[in-house]
């Protein structure tokens, strides 16, 4: 996934964008709102971790514009104000979980994790795909019943083909949710992952529609 952190604190943000860029994500860090306008104009994320206190404004505001200008793109706020009446207007204003700081980074993995496959419309961390089993929480697959080991980076590629079986990917729209701006992007950069995937799934668990991109087949 690709992920806007909004947060101004330039150590906790160093942290997480630490972190989630661990776990396999592409991850965009803004410490002020509008460089978070600025970002959401130009990029499409998967989620936004949102703090609600930031040097131009708080993130309450910001949050609702976003929902009432149709983006509906997932958030977690990381605030911290802990009392019930903030998470309570933090969630009517369009967030989907509420972290308070401070917190464990392992439990923003898993946050993330679970809001990602709410949003894919499968809660269930355990999926079968053929010979294939996937537990997205815990970050273990398996084939025909033997541990396989994916990188970071192809774990990102494999959930994002996951989250849509059989609905192709151009590699542009690939490229985008798995690359931060910093990211140096090679020309077959991609295509590398795929066939790394392909030596460890099986080869005709991704297809590639010539022109168009690529695709996880369905068993």
């Amino acid at each position: 996934m690709r992920i806007l952190i909004v947060e101004d604190d330039a150590i906790l943000g160093a942290a997480v964008r630490d972190q989630v860029a661990a776990d396999g994500h592409s991850v965009d860090w803004a410490m002020r709102l509008d460089q978070a306008a600025d970002a959401l104009a130009v990029a499409a994320y998967d989620l936004i971790l949102l703090d609600l206190m930031l040097p131009d404004g708080r993130g309450i505001p910001f949050l609702k514009t976003l929902r009432t200008q149709g983006v509906a793109t997932p958030v977690i706020i990381l605030t911290a104000l802990d009392q019930v009446s903030d998470r309570i207007e933090g969630l009517n204003a369009g967030a989907d979980d509420y972290l308070v700081k401070p917190f464990d980074l392992a439990e923003l993995t898993a946050r993330i994790g679970s809001v990602a496959r709410r949003y894919a419309g499968n809660p269930n961390p355990v999926i079968r795909l053929g010979e294939l089993t996937i537990d997205l929480a815990a970050r273990e697959l398996r084939r025909a019943g033997k541990a396989v080991a994916l990188t970071a980076r192809e774990w990102a590629l494999f959930e994002l083909l996951l989250s849509r079986p059989g609905q192709i990917f151009p590699k542009r729209d690939l490229e985008d949710r798995l690359y931060s701006f910093d990211d140096e992007i090679g020309s077959n950069t991609l295509e590398v992952h795929v066939s790394r995937l392909r030596k460890k799934l099986g080869a005709q668990v991704i297809e590639t529609e010539r022109g168009l991109g690529y695709r996880l087949a369905r068993p």
